[in-house]
């Protein structure tokens, strides 16, 4: 190894041994403009536990980060909370490297990894939910949270240093030099756990609802996520913020999402969004030509509507408005009320298509959808105002009630 990179202390047992990854900027389609870390734990105790590791052409930074604390070869237990190749892609070389007494996952990590890296079946032991691993002077306790996000993960829980090592759940992606979440800005750290949450995890709230009661009850004064900083100082309030993700209570917030050829769709988007604002609900507008579907996923997580514009091109929707659709129907987001629109030459297909998407996304629909051909004149921009102006009012009149 020629680089030399240093671990960094967590807590006077546990030391922070993973990757940062500056370069990153696409996470199987989720847009990572800002990078991200593959984290990975170090736990000093009489048994010397090594918690994840990272993906592999990260190998080398890995082992020199642990070669600051401790020779590799003294590592007697390594865990793997999560099979995704991320954190597992150089397991099988830190394996072969270390010669660990045991390599431990849930049940299904063992299977996952196995299928992933044939070599290691038959190498790897299965843990059970709520199982403790004594490690002489502490104890490691084992928190199977499947689904969250992968069959395979789970938790790891230190309780002598009150801290979680929470895999996939709590995490950012943000390459940073700084490795605690106090030492960045609050508001930056809360919406990149945002547009995380949106991207990754939202699909699988309900399972998320359930681990979340199993981690409030521990006593927890850190967690250590498999992404991004560590948050040491309040680590309950990204608890609260889970809970709230989970909840998905509409808001007086409208998501107006388009893409236009000619600007007419534009045009009506921009109309919408009028009546949206004087209907008193704050609005985010998102042409498609500069918004990112991660983004979109990002506001779409605390909105109460959604309305989704685009112009009809060969009798299809535009080819970007298909693309957000799919990714938010495979995200699942809840309680959102919305409509479609859009422009059309001699053929329109593109609202009803829309309109067929948002209901199957169980989005309660609030109008059967408005259609303009070519260029919207001053009443069909009328009727935009008033379809964003009865949205409005149809969302406040439900976050009053719900």
């Amino acid at each position: 190894m020629s680089e030399v990179f240093e671990a960094a202390k967590v807590t006077d047992r546990v030391y922070w041994v993973g990757a940062i990854d500056w370069s990153l900027r696409d996470f199987h389609g989720y847009e990572t403009p800002r990078g991200s870390t593959y984290n990975a734990y170090l736990v000093m105790a009489n048994k010397v536990v090594l918690i994840d590791t990272v993906r592999a052409r990260f190998k080398n930074e890995l082992l020199s980060r642990i070669a600051s604390v401790i020779d590799p070869g003294q590592i007697d237990v390594i865990v793997s909370n999560h099979s995704e190749m991320d954190h597992s892609g150089c397991l099988p070389a830190l394996i072969d490297i270390t010669q660990p007494e045991r390599v431990l996952a849930s049940s299904k990590g063992v299977e996952t990894l196995s299928r992933h890296f044939p070599a290691l079946a038959g190498r790897v032991e299965a843990v059970q939910d709520g199982q403790t691993l004594s490690l002489g002077d502490a104890a490691l306790t084992f928190i199977e949270t499947r689904m969250l996000h992968w069959p395979d993960s789970m938790m790891t829980y230190l309780a002598d240093e009150r801290l979680l090592f929470s895999q996939d759940g709590f995490g950012i992606h943000l390459a940073s030099t700084e490795r605690f979440a106090d030492e960045l800005s609050a508001d930056g750290v809360e919406y990149e756990a945002a547009r995380y949450y949106a991207n990754i995890i939202m699909p699988f709230g309900a399972r998320v609802a359930k681990v979340l009661p199993a981690v409030s009850k521990l006593d927890v004064g850190i967690i250590a996520p498999d992404h991004g900083p560590i948050h040491r100082r309040d680590p309950g309030r990204m608890i609260e913020l889970y809970q709230r993700w989970v909840d998905q209570t509409p808001t007086a917030k409208a998501v107006v999402v388009y893409d236009t050829m000619w600007g007419s769709t534009a045009k009506m988007a921009r109309a919408i969004t009028e009546g949206l604002t004087s209907g008193g609900v704050s609005v985010k507008l998102m042409p498609l030509g500069a918004s990112h579907r991660s983004d979109v996923a990002t506001e779409v997580l605390e909105a109460g509507a959604l309305l989704v514009g685009s112009p009809t091109m060969n009798g299809q929707m535009f080819p970007t408005v298909a693309d957000v659709l799919t990714y938010l129907k495979g995200l699942s987001p809840k309680h959102l009320i919305g409509a479609a629109f859009g422009s059309y030459g001699w053929g329109s297909r593109a609202v009803g298509q829309i309109s067929e998407i948002l209901r199957q996304m169980k989005v309660e629909l609030v109008h059967d959808g408005l259609d303009v051909q070519y260029v919207p004149n001053d009443d069909a921009l009328a009727r935009c105002r008033a379809l964003g102006k009865h949205v409005a009012e149809t969302l406040i009149d439900r976050c009053r009630t719900s």
